[in-house]
């Protein structure tokens, strides 16, 4: 079976296993790695919407908080002064709340209060209507100067936008000096052109008319995308909705019209003012009807929050002018700001659909001009309460951070990749090794079969003739040592055979003794003398002097396995050269090392193979054309019995021929 697998291996086969395999693998890895990555993006995703949804219910809170408490101001409160206390029974006059200054308001960005009442006057608390004497309601010059400046931009901003009429615009822009008495009744009876135009205020046609082209766009312009739809992913933010939803409802509900009691003074008596009693009989006691807050955008700097009252069927409208920009700078991109939001998200403000403000995330870095510039997958988006029900918030997120998990996540994709790699490579490696490690055992099986029969086969022919008795006398000693000869070249080679199996096995056990270099000096010539001489070759021995005086650790048995192996290698290579001489001899190499070497005259070691004939079953040449004998084991035998003794094999080029070299370590002889 091993045999049949070894057969049918082949690189081609090693290679397409072990790309199915890799790919076997690496599919399932990839794909959980990416579903896993998309999982950390979805709970990313997840937690900066529901970061985006808390956000919006907090901005619509605060917001809805800071109406309410306009809502609960009452319809005297839209006058200069009002009765202190309980209307019933108190007579003393105060100012009204609204009518502080600088204005101070729960709402961010209001400029000021203002009042039209049914007959189409109109009136700030910021001013009283008796103008005559400013010093009597407590007003310095001053302030009266800076009081009418703010009346002015508030009547600018209502006739900029058809809420006045030429008329009312001329007479309430006279400002308030010497002639205040005589224009009193004047400033008193400004009208509006129409008190309906309020009725239309928030129509489509009629924003569209009175507000300009919006330069950054529409909602429908944001290039968002939504691959994150709840409809998909089971969405925990989404679970926050319906009671947003709910709270919108009850929030509707309570802002239906409400009945109050109200008193206002009919007439001021010129000596009353600022905590004066008054006639109680020129107090008026009524009841009215009051609607809750609208809210219109009249450009893109200014709003209008308004609500109407009704009094004896009569009605009067009362609000304040919003600077847009500041209160979107408090109320809403503050609050953005002030959240983790801002790191990675951004947030469009829109008013009717039409785009009003973005809001960029810190790592962004520059700001948004346009609603096409505003990408990413949309994060949230949510629409406040009334009276701001055309205000829509929307939130985007460019990125998504996966936080510590998705770095993890990066950091064990890596390992696994390189490890998966790195794996199949050594496979691959270890593969191709054993294919050619099996076709090298075919080659060995082969050469031995071939290194055996050789010997045998002569010894064989040679005894027949001997036991037929057909040499003579010369001719025997001559079979004879032919014969000799050939036993010892199958004794070295089943040796080598027997002692590589036994180092395959780690059972090489090598006795290491301290030896002279002038006993191994003289075992060397004694023992490789004659297997040189015997093939006609020349043996020359050149022992430096220097390393007499040394000694090595070392196993005889196998420094002598080890140049017999040398030798034997250089007679099979230099069998054809000119020169048939071989030179063994012994020098020192440093202090600490003798090198011994055995060098022929041959053709040498080409420089590509210097490395690879000391590999297992390695043999130079192709098997077609291959001219010298061999197993391809002399040579790695003899590398790892000079490892197993500490020392080191090398081969160097010549010229002419081949010098191998084992160095071992040796220590010089003390002198007794």
């Amino acid at each position: 079976m091993a045999m049949r697998l070894n057969q049918g291996l082949t690189p081609g086969r090693l290679r397409l296993f072990l790309a199915l395999l890799f790919l076997a693998l690496a599919v399932p890895s990839v794909m959980l790695i990416r579903h896993t990555q998309a999982q950390l993006k979805w709970e990313a995703f997840h937690h900066y919407r529901v970061l985006a949804v808390e956000l919006g219910r907090r901005i619509d809170a605060d917001l809805r908080k800071m109406i309410d408490t306009e809502e609960a101001r009452g319809y005297a409160d839209y006058a200069f002064v009002v009765i202190a206390g309980d209307p019933n029974t108190s007579q003393l006059l105060q100012r009204s709340p609204l009518a502080r200054y600088p204005v101070q308001s729960a709402l961010p960005g209001v400029i000021g209060y203002f009042q039209v009442d049914a007959d189409g006057r109109f009136s700030t608390p910021l001013l009283p209507a008796d103008l005559a004497d400013p010093t009597r309601w407590g007003l310095a010059t001053s302030e009266m100067a800076q009081r009418s400046a703010r009346r002015g931009e508030l009547i600018d901003v209502l006739a900029r936008h058809q809420l006045l009429d030429q008329q009312s615009l001329q007479m309430a822009t006279n400002t308030p000096g010497a002639e205040a008495a005589d224009n009193t009744d004047k400033a008193s009876s400004t009208k509006v052109a129409v008190q309906a135009v309020f009725d239309d205020l928030n129509r489509p046609m009629q924003q569209a008319a009175r507000v300009s082209p919006n330069a950054l766009g529409r909602v429908d312009d944001l290039r968002q995308q939504q691959n994150f739809s709840s409809s998909n992913v089971n969405d925990a933010a989404q679970q926050l909705l319906p009671p947003i939803q709910q709270s919108l409802n009850s929030n509707t509900q309570a802002r239906n019209k409400r009945t109050e009691q109200a008193a206002i003074i009919e007439s001021t008596p010129p000596s009353a003012g600022i905590d004066n009693r008054v006639d109680p009989a020129r107090v008026h006691i009524f009841q009215s009807e009051v609607d809750p807050f609208e809210f219109s955008l009249l450009d893109a700097t200014h709003a209008v929050l308004y609500r109407k009252v009704w009094r004896n069927g009569a009605r009067t409208i009362q609000g304040a002018v919003i600077d847009w920009n500041a209160l979107l700078d408090a109320a809403i991109v503050g609050a953005f700001k002030d959240t983790g939001l801002v790191e990675m998200s951004d947030m469009a403000v829109a008013y009717q659909h039409d785009v009003v403000r973005f809001a960029r995330n810190t790592a962004a870095g520059e700001g948004i001009d346009g609603a096409n510039e505003m990408k990413g997958e949309l994060l949230h988006q949510a629409r406040l309460s009334a009276p701001l029900g055309d205000v829509l918030l929307l939130w985007n997120i460019d990125r998504l951070p996966t936080g510590n998990s998705g770095r993890l996540m990066l950091w064990v994709s890596a390992v696994l990749l390189t490890v998966l790699v790195l794996g199949f490579v050594l496979l691959y490696r270890l593969g191709m090794r054993q294919i050619l490690l099996a076709r090298q055992q075919q080659d060995f099986v082969s050469a031995v079969s071939h290194e055996l029969n050789t010997p045998l086969t002569a010894i064989r022919m040679y005894a027949e003739m001997l036991e037929a008795g057909w040499a003579s006398e010369e001719k025997t000693r001559e079979y004879y040592r032919f014969i000799h000869d050939e036993s010892q070249r199958l004794t070295r080679l089943i040796a080598n055979v027997l002692r590589l199996a036994r180092m395959e096995r780690e059972a090489l056990q090598l006795d290491l003794k301290p030896v002279a270099a002038t006993v191994l000096s003289d075992m060397l010539r004694a023992k490789l003398g004659p297997q040189i001489e015997r093939v006609s070759f020349a043996c020359q021995h050149e022992f430096a002097a220097e390393c007499m005086q040394h000694e090595l650790t070392l196993d005889i048995d196998a420094v002598l396995q080890i140049m017999i192996n040398l030798v034997d290698n250089a007679l099979k290579f230099s069998a054809h050269a000119s020169c048939r001489s071989i030179e063994i001899g012994m020098r020192l190499q440093g202090d600490q090392q003798i090198m011994i070497y055995v060098r022929d005259h041959g053709p040498g070691v080409e420089r590509s193979q210097m490395r690879k004939i000391f590999a297992l079953f390695y043999r130079p040449g192709d098997e077609l054309t291959r001219e010298t004998p061999g197993t391809g084991i002399g040579l790695a035998l003899v590398r790892q019995l000079a490892q197993a003794m500490g020392g080191e094999v090398d081969v160097r080029n010549r010229d002419p021929g081949a010098e191998f070299q084992l160095l071992l370590p040796s220590r010089e002889l003390q002198p007794d």
